[in-house]
């Protein structure tokens, strides 16, 4: 289960859960622009009563604005609140998007998952209420399962591992809806790009949460941080 502290990858773990699966909790600490979010999704883990495992890696050559914190992030288009995907998100891929990032993230879930002899990978990639990554569409998912499927041994043998997003469909709102049917403790969850004490309620990623409490009336636990 690939956790990265956020509403989905959060949600994603305790659906899985209630599907039966032996879950195991995959941080990875890459050298993003704040730790907030390992601690959140170390927080998720204990109170979902699992053991995480913490892998780290770099991207000694930056590329994204979560990994230089030269590069200015995202902000808000201007004069309006609910233009683009519903938030105010700009159209294009943002300078947050980081170069091949769930391609590497993946591949190594799929190689730890094969060498453990797990059945499944479960990731909160989510392509409704997103900020327009490359990597968390439909189709990139349908090619990494045909990669998956003949690139590794389980695959030739006829044991592909699946790679499941149950959220990828789902708008922030369905998928809070579900959160909270489930118990997931959003508390501990952590959205903003910036990090920080209280999230800033600017970038796309605390826009997007936004939209999805308000629209089912519900307060978000971080407001009042």
């Amino acid at each position: 289960m690939l956790l990265s502290g956020g509403l989905d990858s959060a949600t994603t773990l305790f659906l899985a859960k209630e599907k039966g699966y032996e879950c195991r909790p995959f941080i990875f600490d890459y050298g993003q622009r704040h730790r907030r979010e390992i601690e959140s999704a170390r927080k998720i883990a204990q109170a979902s009563g699992l053991a995480c495992e913490i892998f780290k890696i770099r991207f000694p050559w930056k590329g994204s604005s979560l990994l230089d914190a030269a590069l200015r992030l995202p902000k808000p288009a201007a004069g309006s609140r609910f233009k683009v995907q519903g938030s105010g998100i700009r159209a294009g891929i943002p300078s947050t998007y980081v170069p091949g990032r769930n391609i590497i993230f993946l591949s190594i879930a799929l190689s730890y998952a094969e060498a453990i002899g797990a059945q499944a990978i479960f990731i909160g990639a989510n392509a409704i209420d997103f900020s327009g990554y490359p990597d968390c569409r439909p189709l990139f998912y349908r090619a990494f399962r045909k990669m998956a499927g003949i690139g590794t041994k389980t695959g030739v043998e006829g044991r592909p591992i699946k790679i499941s997003t149950p959220l990828i469909n789902m708008t922030k709102a369905e998928i809070i809806r579900l959160g909270m049917k489930l118990g997931v403790p959003y508390r501990y969850t952590w959205s903003c790009y910036k990090g920080g004490r209280v999230p800033c309620n600017e970038c796309d990623s605390c826009r997007l949460r936004a939209k999805g409490f308000e629209e089912i009336g519900i307060e978000d636990p971080l407001t009042n941080l």
